[in-house]
């Protein structure tokens, strides 16, 4: 699996940036988007042809007619293009039409025959893939999804972390999690990672903090949806920004290097030699309060008491917020870390509950 870096595109400094309308409208629209990018140094524009839709009845993309504009783009700007593919179709047409850039939607990405077939058609042809997240949280699908890729002899592969779907209330059109692009970058070193702020967002007043975070994370590229008149887009306009948004949004941006030239880390290493410290005691205290919770749960086993006293764990919960409030601790924070230990303990007192039962 080939980096960005060794694609032999010419993508600028970074981050390297794809961006476009959100969906080709007409082919006005279309070169109209693309010139003002071009003056701005995008090199790769984007444009949903197929726009694979929850609901029927609503606008799915123009189609495969649209090809012939994206052609027009290159042909005009020099701009590498990409789009969207959902089946061995839109493959093959994408690949006849000169597409530079495929790319596989969050939908297609979590059904692993989908994208076996997609991975097939491809067979032969070293094209780069960039694979989105699936519409859950689930790092294991989206790797997989890539691994299916590579094995059809795919080396130029990336992923772009477009948010999850989610039931709670936020800010955000799709959650971030961003601790699943990170945990997908830990198993597979060196992946091009580009994050899609437009999707995570939903709204232009968050591209840019999204953005910021991408590349303090140390994400290769963006991919920002744009129109020369977002409020008139035939989709998702609340996202869309200009191309001159977006030249201005990048010139906010502050680009991090994993070591600056010139800088010790030696200060760095002191400083994670503690972090370690720390990481060491927090899992010998875990390992006493599990220890406990067990002890616990032999108690409730001999007293014929139910495992879960929701009145003590409500009390345990909001004790720890509570602290967590004055010591500058986030309550979501605090609620992942106190879950996870609460269920850690409802499972080994099952077990000893359970033990000689059959």
């Amino acid at each position: 699996m080939r980096n960005i870096q060794e694609w032999g595109i010419d993508c600028g400094e970074k981050p390297f940036i794809i961006s476009g309308p959100c969906s080709a409208e007409t082919e006005e629209q279309m070169l109209e988007t693309a010139r003002e990018l071009n003056k701005t140094g995008v090199r790769i524009f984007r444009a949903g042809i197929w726009k694979p839709r929850t609901r029927p009845n609503s606008f799915e993309g123009i189609g495969s007619s649209a090809l012939q504009w994206m052609k027009s783009v290159k042909q005009e700007t020099g701009m590498l293009t990409s789009t969207e593919v959902a089946n061995v179709k839109h493959v093959y047409e994408a690949l006849k039409a000169g597409i530079d850039i495929l790319w596989i939607g969050a939908r297609t990405t979590a059904n692993p025959f989908a994208v076996q077939e997609i991975a097939e058609a491809l067979r032969g042809v070293d094209i780069p893939v960039l694979v989105k997240n699936p519409v859950n949280p689930d790092v294991d699908l989206w790797m997989g999804a890539l691994e299916r890729l590579e094995q059809a002899g795919i080396t130029q592969t990336g992923a772009i972390h477009r948010g999850f779907s989610s039931y709670e209330h936020s800010i955000y059109r799709n959650a971030p999690q961003w601790q699943i692009p990170i945990e997908l970058k830990r198993r597979i070193p060196g992946l091009t990672m580009i994050c899609d702020p437009s999707h995570i967002g939903g709204k232009r007043d968050l591209l840019l903090s999204i953005s910021q975070k991408a590349m303090d994370l140390d994400f290769d590229g963006l991919m920002v949806e744009t129109h020369p008149n977002p409020d008139a887009a035939w989709r998702d306009a609340r996202q869309q920004i200009t191309p001159q948004a977006l030249q201005k949004m990048m010139e906010s941006l502050v680009v991090r290097q994993v070591q600056p030239e010139g800088v010790s880390l030696n200060t760095l290493e002191d400083l994670r030699f503690k972090i370690d410290q720390f990481d060491a005691e927090l899992l010998a205290i875990l390992e006493k309060r599990m220890q406990t919770a067990c002890e616990i749960g032999q108690y409730k086993k001999e007293n014929n008491m139910t495992i879960l006293q929701a009145g003590r764990w409500e009390a345990i919960l909001k004790k720890s917020i509570h602290y967590g409030e004055k010591h500058q601790l986030s309550t979501d924070f605090i609620n992942t870390i106190f879950k996870a230990i609460h269920q850690e303990s409802i499972n080994k007192q099952t077990a000893i509950l359970n033990d000689g039962v059959n």
